[in-house]
């Protein structure tokens, strides 16, 4: 990727001052057994051999926003797409943003260049095609668009994606660049692409998340408050937030043979999940990620 003529990120003016372009909600759309955390012990040629609860868990998802009055953008994995089109159907119906989260959560830096492209692409046709709307954004699995990926972000402008929100710019053992921009910026000059990462803030000059995930549903609700709010007062494009429908579902099969370390991660709290992002989304006012950056 060629760097933009300055050598620096060109950063992008949030949409508007309005409260209902700050907070920007994002859902990745997956199922308990196709995360990550698991991929070691749960390969994707034996993923229709476990029952689905994904399409159970993102309506579960859906009546919770309606409930709130929130909108969000909605990540799927083409598998998904695939299998469950009425449920994009309704997503997009509701009033959310459809957008790709790649076919089956193969991470951006184990592809090569060509295999990125013909995923996002095929992801992309496959979402439009069960949604019956235009598909914008990108999220890269483990957002694993980093230093090692310098293609990505002008292959899915090739593609026609206007946003990816695939950067977590803190220090992670499994992604992450924690010296990376923390607002939204274009990475490739001469290219319109946005780069929206999700959210962090700054306390006693470490950066931390406060994006959502295993640590939303970890750390006592106050914390989060408290970090969500800092976020605010130093981020001057939209806070970006997400988690996963099979969080919300403490009844879900376990993956018992996972090492201790990943089965720690994806179940802590699953039970009280729920309640606490209704507070969440009670307490502020959340978007769609494309209206947060003006794309709307």
């Amino acid at each position: 990727m060629t760097p933009p003529a300055s050598g620096l990120p060109r950063p992008v003016a949030s949409a508007t001052e309005g409260e209902a372009t700050r907070f920007a909600m994002s859902v990745d759309v997956e199922d308990y057994f196709q995360v990550w955390a698991f991929a070691g012990v749960v390969a994707r040629r034996d993923w229709d051999g476990f029952a689905p609860r994904v399409e159970m868990n993102t309506r579960r998802t859906l009546d919770l926003f309606d409930r709130t009055g929130a909108k969000a953008t909605f990540f799927a994995l083409g598998w998904v797409a695939e299998r469950y089109p009425a449920l994009l159907r309704d997503i997009a119906a509701r009033g959310h943003e459809v957008a790709s989260h790649g076919y089956d959560h193969a991470k951006v830096f184990d592809q090569s260049p060509e295999e990125f492209r013909a995923d996002a692409a095929k992801t992309k046709r496959l979402i439009e095609d069960a949604s019956g709307a235009a598909v914008r954004g990108y999220r890269a699995a483990g957002f694993s668009i980093d230093r090692r990926t310098p293609w990505a972000h002008e292959i899915l402008a090739d593609i026609g994606y206007a946003y990816s929100s695939s950067s977590h710019p803190i220090a992670h053992d499994h992604y992450g660049d924690p010296d990376g921009p923390r607002e939204p910026y274009r990475p490739a000059a001469g290219r319109d692409l946005i780069e929206a990462p999700v959210a962090t803030a700054e306390i006693f000059g470490k950066r931390v998340s406060c994006a959502g995930g295993g640590w939303f549903r970890a750390a006592p609700y106050a914390a989060t408050s408290r970090l969500i709010a800092a976020a605010e007062r130093t981020l001057k494009g939209p806070v970006i937030f997400y988690f996963h429908p099979w969080e919300i579902d403490p009844d879900q099969p376990r993956i018992k043979n996972a090492p201790l370390k990943s089965r720690l991660r994806h179940y802590v709290n699953l039970g009280a999940m729920e309640r606490k992002l209704e507070r969440l989304l009670e307490s502020r006012r959340w978007g769609r990620i494309d209206a947060a950056l003006g794309l709307a």
